[in-house]
């Protein structure tokens, strides 16, 4: 979910941009000695298709497989591998339309530019930019949540080494540290840092780690016969949901661990041959995560009881697989890795948007307010923030938060099938991989299936998007009523081409 170029691994601040040149995806941090975008010159093109790969596994990886799991085996019980299959291949139905939009338009792009060339709706261009910053809020709270449960669980290791009693988990106490965490991201955020894709390839190594444990965790136990692989077809949904509703309510939260491919389309312009090499490597990505998550939610039933998987699944599987192993210590470690990095960059990700747009004199000129030292948007950042950690307080559960990113994204995604093909007749010059028309159709189908209410998902969940996009469409009324009131100017997008 993130729609940061890897410009953001650049250290060295300038000054924000004056109001004029202001994008929708600004990057106030982000190194340059021009004035004017069109003097810019083109990214550098640095990632080849190893790089690429690394990128996009590493996105996809992270907070989803580590946390909803457990909640996924609610809904189906111990077929809890199926909702990640079918997740996969709404993924990667999506990710076609993704790829012929990519090589279509072989920028740094995004959801926003795809839906704004395909219909030129100004306010609708707003909302699926303001939905892509609210679903990297509600990740970062989820996030947040599973770094605290895990926190708490290395906590009790290290308490273990020393001989002293665990220290009781309380919902208070996982809570308070994941605010706490939150603030830590707040202070990170402020002072500019920014991951760059090599620092993605070592988190993301880390990330993969803790699965590959997993997995040869549960090939060990099934050799010496710990494992109960009859599990692993045995289905058992809430009472008052039948097979379909139970798959489909498991798979609106699977879907959460299958998000992150979109965003290598903003590596476009700085990948070799975008056009000859996005298509095979973005669905070679998605093929080794999708293996990797049913390997993993396979050998976690096998080894543990679908109902007490809990919200740190992956801890409990290395722990019954290798009972007693100090090798189950580290689990908790490397999860927390794995969501820390994940919540940082998609609150770079939502601050930065929301600068953006604040810049396009779409949202209230406050938000685009530049530190001095630092020159990072400390009003985005303190914003942001501030609704993450209202989430985390007032929402806490991982299902819903998980929940409320899939069904933003999913939302999103239901605009981008839609838009790819409208843009059929936007004829370009250059070759590009063109998907079969039935794929963007039934993927646009099966998303916009998934948002609905029908598949049984919590009605807590559109609470919170609701909220959010009111928030939104609340700023964009003040802004509108400020451009008429004040300055006697419209509210729009000045130039949509540079969300490119």
């Amino acid at each position: 979910m993130l729609v940061l170029s890897s410009r953001l691994g650049q250290s060295e601040p300038i000054p924000a941009p004056a109001d004029d040149e202001g994008m929708i995806m600004a990057d106030p941090t982000a190194t340059t000695t021009l004035d004017k975008p069109g003097d810019e010159p083109e990214l550098k093109r640095v990632m080849g298709p190893k790089l690429l790969l690394l990128f996009i596994v590493g996105d996809i990886l992270g907070t989803g497989i580590y946390a909803v799991t457990g909640d996924v085996a609610k809904e189906v019980g111990g077929a809890v591998w199926l909702p990640f299959l079918v997740a996969f291949v709404v993924a990667t139905m999506t990710a076609c339309s993704y790829l012929e939009l990519v090589t279509k338009y072989p920028q740094a792009a995004g959801a926003a530019l795809y839906v704004h060339k395909a219909f030129g709706v100004h306010f609708v261009t707003f909302l699926v930019c303001f939905t892509v910053m609210c679903s990297g809020i509600t990740s970062a709270a989820t996030a947040a949540r599973a770094f605290a449960v895990n926190l708490e669980l290395f906590v009790n290791v290290v308490r273990g080494w020393g001989g002293l009693d665990d220290v009781a988990i309380s919902d208070g106490l996982t809570t308070l540290l994941a605010v706490m965490f939150m603030l830590l991201i707040l202070l990170v955020n402020l002072r500019g840092v920014a991951e760059s894709v090599y620092a993605n390839i070592v988190l993301t190594c880390v990330e993969l780690s803790g699965l590959v444990l997993v997995i040869l965790v549960g090939v060990y136990a099934m050799a010496g016969g710990r494992a109960d692989f009859s599990r692993v077809v045995m289905f058992d949904s809430p009472a008052e949901k039948g097979v379909f509703l139970g798959i489909t309510a498991g798979t609106s939260l699977a879907f959460f661990a299958m998000v992150g491919f979109e965003d290598s389309v903003n590596m476009a312009e700085e990948t070799k041959d975008p056009v000859k090499v996005f298509p095979k490597i973005m669905l070679t990505g998605l093929g080794i995560t999708g293996l990797i998550y049913i390997l993993v939610s396979i050998s976690a039933v096998a080894l543990v009881a679908p109902g007490e998987l809990g919200a740190a699944p992956l801890v409990k599987v290395v722990e019954a697989g290798v009972p007693n192993a100090p090798i189950s210590d580290i689990v908790p470690l490397i999860s927390m890795f794995a969501v820390a990095n994940s919540a940082l960059i998609n609150m770079l990700m939502a601050s930065r948007l929301l600068y953006g747009m604040s810049r396009q004199r779409v949202l209230p000129p406050i938000l685009g307010r530049v530190l001095p030292g630092r020159r990072t948007p400390w009003v985005a950042i303190v914003f942001t923030t501030g609704l993450s950690i209202g989430l985390v307080a007032f929402v806490g559960q991982i299902s819903q938060l998980g929940g409320t990113t899939a069904l933003l994204l999913l939302a999103v995604f239901t605009m981008v099938n839609v838009a790819v093909l409208v843009l059929r007749r936007d004829k370009v010059e250059h070759q590009h991989f063109t998907a079969p028309t039935f794929l963007p159709v039934l993927a646009a189908l099966c998303t916009l299936y998934l948002v609905g209410p029908w598949t049984g998902r919590n009605p807590q969940q559109y609470q919170i998007a609701g909220v959010l996009l009111a928030i939104g469409v609340g700023l964009w009324l003040l802004t509108w009523i400020i451009n008429r009131a004040i300055y006697a100017r419209k509210t729009y997008l000045k130039d949509p081409t540079e969300l490119e």
